[in-house]
């Protein structure tokens, strides 16, 4: 370590960093608590009348009220396809060339695809700073221990209370290092988990929404 730079500095540095990383984490927490929360309130809400109405054309016309959430938003993305469906039978265009129910299928796993991206959001954050915060708190120690050593030399002295004091402190980064990562991981975990059952949601709402499309007549 360069002589001109204030060791203290460095690892005061470190710890301010951890400390972001703790604030980061917890906000994300907090986020995806709320996210995930009102999207599944939204989901069920919205596939409760979807399903309840009597034919496509009423759960297309369902209030704004009840179109809410990641199902509706897929459900609006199919009902739109139709539309353009329908319009280039007359037209003919090559956008709509092939097997309906296949180019159908693709518009809904497109939208499946972007409303999943949408819940994943601040999960690959977490994961960071899991993985990085415990090594960061370690640099903190061994930068730490380093200029606890050098105090020491300068002193003149070996003893047990001269030394204990000083790495006790520097080893204070390593465990805030482990307290920040912690919560980040066990977060990531359960999150990640929380995902795949909202995208195994979304296919079995857009498998349904594939039977009855070319099925329902209105």
């Amino acid at each position: 370590m360069p002589h001109h730079i204030d060791p203290n500095i460095i690892i005061d540095a470190t710890l301010y960093t951890l400390l972001a990383f703790s604030v980061i984490t917890w906000v994300l927490i907090l986020f995806k608590i709320w996210q995930f929360a009102k999207t599944g309130y939204y989901n069920k809400q919205y596939s409760a009348a979807f399903w309840d109405a009597a034919d496509l054309k009423a759960a297309e016309n369902l209030s704004e009220e009840v179109a809410k959430g990641a199902k509706a938003r897929v459900a609006q993305a199919g009902f739109a396809w139709l539309a353009q469906l329908r319009r280039s039978e007359k037209s003919g265009s090559l956008k709509f060339r092939g097997e309906p129910s296949d180019l159908l299928e693709q518009t809904l796993r497109k939208q499946t695809q972007q409303e999943q991206n949408r819940m994943e959001i601040g999960l690959t954050m977490l994961a960071s700073i899991g993985s990085t915060a415990p090594f960061v708190g370690l640099f903190g120690t061994v930068l730490g221990i380093m200029h606890a050593m050098h105090q020491i030399s300068a002193s003149g002295s070996s003893s047990l209370e001269v030394v204990a004091g000083p790495i006790g402190d520097a080893l204070i980064a390593t465990a805030i290092g482990i307290a920040v990562a912690v919560p980040a991981v066990l977060a990531y975990n359960f999150f990640i988990r929380r995902a795949k059952q909202h995208k195994a949601s979304l296919e079995h709402f857009v498998d349904g929404f594939l039977h009855i499309a070319f099925s329902d007549k209105a």
